[in-house]
């Protein structure tokens, strides 16, 4: 009980279970079916965006690169989806149709096992994880931080980006992993089975909140915050700040590509346009603009880009990418502390307007302090 308090307070914690509660189980009764999807996605980029948060709001590393691990964990899943659906296929052969259409003969080694659903569950969090692992392992070790590290993130991801274009990589190109049917028996396209999915990806979503809010208020997330803070000073106390750094950032892609992993069978389509790096940019720019380093802000944001991203994209199309831009720059100047931020320091501003005048009048009375009072009748 003491650890939960650390967490959050007894009003706060009340109010995370109403918001748990209205979006898990109201929200998927009342809404629309057409919407169901659509928010199933918001929810699993409200995932990849606590997983920004707390790689670049705690641990003070600014990734380009986290639209990767999202996108390998949506390819983990898609190949479990392809797998599940063999022999139904345009060609009704046991490989995939795009593999049929490229002249494959027989399946490669690294697509073996996906057609069990836990060996792909765990895969599409294993593979971006151990990858994350091994190029963080190297990064941090070599000191590299700041804006060196970031565009090391960024060349990362759009050298995947090339080598999953590719036919050749055996993930279907250009086109990459589409038409699925089925997910553990249940048809995609049920609305049965899109409300499901949009449960999970609810229950995934404040998981993930609840397991980052656990870290950060952790002896572990203080001391990530100190390195973030004065790296050399935490070195010299005796705290290894590779290997802090490096089980956030592991930890981080981790729940990035569980984001992934629930967003494919929602969408219904994965391809290499998914790790490009302007994904992971937008990432960061969630995060911006609704605050770093509050977890629940950067969720916050992640709905509001991507609902303002949904509506101004069918009203006018060319203008999205304007709009972004001018959302980054105005956030970055008007806006350090993202809306977030806003939010406290409009309220500290009230709290002490109202204390001020509560403390010029004395109890009781409306008589200002430091002015005679009149004569008793």
């Amino acid at each position: 009980m003491e650890r939960l308090r650390e967490m959050h307070s007894p009003r706060a914690w009340m109010l995370l279970g109403g918001a748990a509660l209205i979006i898990s189980v109201l929200v998927p009764l009342v809404a629309p079916e057409y919407m169901v999807p659509l928010l199933g996605k918001f929810l699993c980029f409200g995932v990849a965006a606590l997983a920004m948060d707390l790689v670049w709001g705690y641990a003070g590393i600014l990734s380009l690169g986290h639209g990767l691990f999202f996108a390998l964990g949506g390819y983990g899943m898609g190949m479990y989806l392809m797998r599940s659906m063999a022999g139904e296929g345009v060609y009704r052969s046991e490989l995939p149709d795009f593999m049929v259409f490229l002249d494959w003969h027989k399946l490669p080694w690294y697509w073996h096992g996906f057609q069990s659903f836990p060996f792909a569950a765990v895969m599409s969090l294993a593979a971006p994880g151990l990858l994350a692992l091994v190029f963080g392992w190297f990064a941090f070790r070599s000191r590299i931080k700041g804006v060196y590290l970031s565009i090391v993130t960024q060349a990362l991801t759009y050298a995947a980006t090339l080598l999953f274009f590719q036919n050749a990589t055996g993930f279907g190109g250009n086109n990459g992993l589409t038409d699925f049917k089925r997910i553990l028996g249940a048809p995609l396209h049920d609305p049965a089975t899109r409300k499901i999915l949009y449960v999970a990806s609810a229950i995934a979503l404040f998981g993930t909140y609840l397991l980052c809010r656990f870290v950060v208020t952790s002896r572990l997330g203080r001391v990530v915050t100190a390195v973030r803070d004065a790296e050399l000073k935490s070195r010299f106390c005796g705290y290894e700040s590779t290997h802090y750094k490096l089980f956030i950032w592991t930890l981080s892609a981790m729940l990035c590509a569980l984001a992934g992993a629930l967003y494919v069978p929602q969408v219904g389509i994965i391809n290499p346009s998914e790790m490009q790096p302007s994904n992971s940019i937008e990432m960061a720019i969630w995060v911006a603009v609704g605050g770093r380093a509050t977890l629940g802000g950067a969720v916050l944001g992640a709905w509001l880009v991507n609902g303002g991203k949904s509506w101004l994209t069918a009203a006018l199309p060319s203008a999205w990418l304007y709009a972004l831009g001018a959302l980054f720059v105005v956030v970055t100047l008007f806006l350090p502390d993202g809306i977030v931020g806003l939010g406290s320091r409009v309220g500290s501003k009230l709290m002490v307007r109202m204390r001020s005048k509560m403390r010029s009048k004395p109890a009781g009375t409306g008589t200002p302090v430091g002015q005679a009072a009149g004569p008793p009748t």
